[in-house]
């Protein structure tokens, strides 16, 4: 297997600890800012402030021995459950469906029994991390030509396309599409279709949003009846006008980050955290610039740069394509989400309730994030330096 997708064993031996450090950090500074944020709300909610803070440090740690067992493993070894991985993925989006399925905030996104649940999202998302660049390797030659690209295309659109219709989960959908689209853009030897469709998709969302603006009565348009995806991007337009609706989280967020100033108001200082609803999910980064300000936000967003570069060098020096379309498709995974969550908390785009990685609340996204750490740290282990 290994010789097949051009692995070769050599003598020296490589592991990236800077990844490794990165990782910890990364997460211990989420317990922290967890507890800061959460604590007030744990309190309320569970008569427990340590409540959110110590259930997410046990997955964290369990996460962590998940993450060092899998970097110990020949990546090799998951192409030959790369395909069965995604078919089974596919049928756990399916599974919402069924009693299995658990509804909350009026979306059925788990599956799971009583206080035991996975969001089949994130299962999704290293299936098509783990499936693409087996597929990619598999056609070989033929990715060049059309068929090739609509068959590794379609098989993200496929996973997006469930995921949105039977979860509403938008930002995984796009996170999906957005992980294929990198991976078969890496490997395309054209590239000017990939800009035009880019340029087109960017035009096409400015003259929408011009639209709107020019064109519609946002007080005559949200109502009850609305949908709550229109309700979010009218809103997200017009956030003053809906201060205290739609767009209270949003506007709550940004007066968090108004009060930050440069260095903050310093850890455990913040006033907004009582008002945000679920600050412990998606808008935890506005709690990072109100307590830490700017200094603090630039600091979180160089340790995700660097994260992001010690990616990029382990696909750069893989030993072969499928270790590095696997590690290129962590790297984009983690950069799409950190772009969409920033984004959506300092109002750039409309609210699609997305979080930062290994900082945000959630049991499911810690360890799956982590275990793409471990891959990522598998494939460095198989990259040989010469003397």
């Amino acid at each position: 297997m290994a010789r097949k997708y051009g692995f070769k064993k050599n003598r020296e031996r490589y592991f990236d600890y800077n990844l490794l450090a990165v990782v910890i950090f990364l997460v211990c500074f989420g317990l922290i800012m967890l507890y800061s944020a959460s604590s007030y709300a744990a309190q309320l909610q569970y008569g427990d402030g340590m409540y959110w803070f110590r259930k997410q440090g046990l997955i964290s740690l369990a996460s962590l021995a998940v993450m060092l067992f899998i970097a110990n493993i020949d990546y090799h070894i998951w192409i030959k459950f790369a395909f069965f991985g995604y078919i089974v993925s596919l049928i756990m989006v399916l599974l919402v469906l069924t009693p299995l399925g658990i509804e909350a905030k009026g979306a059925t996104r788990w599956i799971g029994r009583g206080n035991i649940r996975l969001q089949p999202a994130e299962v999704v998302k290293i299936a098509i991390i783990l499936f693409i660049p087996y597929l990619i390797v598999k056609i070989g030659s033929g990715v060049k030509k059309i068929k090739g690209s609509l068959l590794i295309m379609g098989v993200g659109v496929l996973a997006a396309l469930l995921l949105y219709v039977l979860t509403e989960n938008l930002s995984s959908a796009i996170i999906v599409i957005g992980i294929t689209a990198i991976l078969l853009f890496i490997v395309h030897p054209r590239t000017i279709p990939f800009v035009g469709l880019g340029i087109l998709g960017f035009g096409g969302i400015v003259f929408g949003i011009n639209y709107l603006k020019q064109h519609i009565d946002f007080s005559a348009y949200i109502d009850d009846s609305t949908p709550f995806r229109i309700k979010r991007i009218l809103a997200w337009l017009d956030p003053e006008t809906h201060a205290n609706d739609w767009a209270y989280q949003t506007m709550q967020g940004l007066y968090a980050i108004g009060n930050g100033g440069f260095f903050g108001k310093g850890l455990g200082n913040s006033a907004q955290k009582f008002y945000i609803p679920e600050v412990q999910n998606d808008m935890i980064f506005s709690i990072i610039c109100e307590e830490l300000g700017i200094f603090g936000a630039l600091l979180v967003t160089l340790l995700f740069i660097l994260l992001l570069y010690r990616l990029l060098f382990i696909a750069r020096n893989a030993p072969d394509l499928y270790g590095s379309l696997l590690v290129t498709g962590i790297f984009s995974h983690i950069a799409i989400q950190v772009v969409l969550n920033i984004a959506v908390v300092i109002n750039l785009i409309p609210t699609t309730g997305i979080s930062l990685p290994f900082i945000s609340y959630g049991g499911t996204s810690i360890l799956f994030l982590m275990a793409e750490m471990g891959l990522a740290l598998a494939v460095s282990k198989q990259i040989r330096f010469k003397d």
